[in-house]
């Protein structure tokens, strides 16, 4: 970037690039402000990847009686899908009733709460069924019957950033990752915002506003800004996930209760795998390599073997990976009780001062909404914004298409493209959307999109991905972008990093 650039003056510094940093960028550069983003990372690198990959309202909080949070997050649910319907798209989960654990009367009627309350419209209500009977019920253990049937989403999450920041950029926001900011002052009515990139290159920025969206780095970056982070507290709790090979062969995901109060999904995952998630452990490490632990993984294991008839231990592991949860500290007993509910707070700074706004918590689910938010609390310290929230209708990158017509796409594509396998088309549909096209060109031969690295991915892929999507390494591509690291063998990611290092 040239010096005259870095000295121009944005309306907006956003800090943080996850779904709240790349959302509130993309909000407000949709309402005509110069917006500037900042990730010291990769996008999506910390917790914003490490989700359990569910767009739902959180079922066990409604005995925490957190309605409002439930009620937000249930009404975000269709709106995230019609905007994206290729990386969110519905699934059912089943809820077995175990003796001794809740009993039926609770279940029932949280899920009827949960049908009501969110203004639920095209997603299916719930049912009673009986797993004697039903398909979900032939993988589990003898022994369960009732059980309950009901809807909520699924999101491919690294992906959710990344297609915001796109978006954002796409309206003008400057993206910088791998870009870390090293000092914060006020002075001339901006805030002085001194970086330093990966590889040692200092910058400099100025900005109108600043909003602190760094999640579980949040009181660190309120310290560097010289605010009060001392008054303030957040829980840093850390959710570990396991993903082990296809434990059934439907599409139905689950919901299992355990008898130390805790809850745990089981997810259809990339195919031919299963996704077991997540646990709840207070976190006081580092943040820049968090880590599923060795009991966390034996823990996750033992649970699903209270339902699966199939039984796994660690050594199935194909892959694990945690994320820490930046929650406020409302002083529950245990991690997995404090609310995932997120607070504001705006310093204006006094008279002629530069705007921070600090972004206390949050879910991905409500990403959006918070984002809103947060460029109206803005917006009277900003003339330059304009209009109200826009974001419910306006589809991200690649979701211009009907929210119901995923397979319809992913049909086009393999029609046009002949060569692509069913599951090469299908990733390719549910990562791109409409602008798969925009990589995959006039290719009729695959050997026309380049080298081919494995499991489909291809030069043109790689290209895109490092061009569009700010990718950089052979870990943004095969984890964050896809996550064919489950299928590439170390020889294929060594030509990855190869092909990468070449192209620099």
């Amino acid at each position: 970037m040239s010096e005259e650039s870095q000295a121009a003056i944005h309306d907006l510094a956003v800090i943080g690039g996850g779904v709240n940093g790349c959302g509130i960028a993309r909000d407000a550069a949709g309402r005509g402000a110069r917006v500037l983003l900042l990730e010291r990372g990769d996008l999506a690198q910390g917790t914003s990847s490490a989700s359990t990959k569910l767009i739902h309202g959180g079922l066990r909080y409604l005995e925490q009686g957190e309605f409002a949070l439930v009620r937000e997050a249930l009404s975000e649910r269709e709106r995230l899908w019609r905007i994206a319907p290729h990386i969110i798209h519905p699934m059912r989960f089943v809820l077995p009733w175990a003796p001794g654990l809740r009993p039926r009367w609770m279940l029932r009627l949280g899920l009827f709460l949960y049908d009501h309350i969110g203004g639920r419209r095209a997603l299916p209500a719930t049912q009673a069924i009986d797993l004697r009977r039903h398909a979900a019920g032939a993988p589990l253990k003898p022994g369960f019957g009732p059980a309950y049937c009901y809807s909520d989403g699924w999101v491919d999450d690294a992906r959710l950033v990344v297609l915001n920041a796109r978006d954002a950029a796409d309206r003008g926001a400057e993206v910088h990752t791998r870009t870390e900011v090293r000092s914060l002052a006020r002075a001339g009515g901006c805030w002085e915002i001194g970086a330093e990139t990966g590889d040692g290159v200092p910058k400099r920025f100025r900005a109108r506003a600043l909003v602190n969206a760094t999640g579980p780095s949040v009181l660190d970056l309120m310290r560097l800004a010289h605010e009060g982070a001392a008054d303030r507290s957040m829980r840093l709790v850390r959710g570990s996930h396991i993903v082990v090979p296809r434990l059934f062969d439907h599409g139905f995901a689950y919901f299992f209760q355990l008898p130390d109060g805790r809850i745990f999904f089981a997810i259809p995952y990339e195919r031919d795998f299963t996704l077991i998630g997540t646990t709840d452990r207070d976190h006081a490490g580092g943040l820049n390599h968090v880590e599923a632990g060795a009991e966390e993984i034996a823990y996750l294991c033992e649970a699903a073997n209270r339902y699966f008839a199939r039984a796994i231990t660690p050594a199935d592991v194909r892959w694990s990976y945690a994320g820490v949860r930046p929650l406020i500290d409302d002083g529950s007993a245990r991690p997995e009780s404090a609310t995932r509910g997120y607070r504001l707070e705006l310093d204006t700074g006094g008279p002629g001062a530069a705007p921070l706004l600090h972004v206390l918590g949050g879910k991905i689910t409500t990403y959006r909404h918070l984002a809103a938010e947060v460029v109206a609390l803005l917006q009277p310290h900003l003339p330059v914004l304009r209009g109200g929230d826009w974001t419910a209708e306006a589809p991200l990158p690649g979701g211009d298409f009907a929210m119901t017509g995923l397979g319809e796409l992913v049909v086009g594509l393999a029609c046009d493209y002949p060569f692509l396998d069913t599951a090469t088309a299908d990733r390719i549909g549910q990562a791109y959307g409409t602008r798969a096209r925009e990589w995959l060109g006039e290719a009729r031969e695959i050997v026309q999109l380049g080298v081919h690295f494995g499991a489909g991915l291809t030069e043109a892929e790689v290209a895109y991905l490092v061009d569009q999507e700010w990718a950089r390494t052979s870990e943004d591509i095969i984890w964050r972008r896809t996550k064919l690291g489950l299928r590439l063998d170390g020889a294929q990611v060594a030509a990855l990093d190869a092909w990468l290092k070449e192209r620099r």
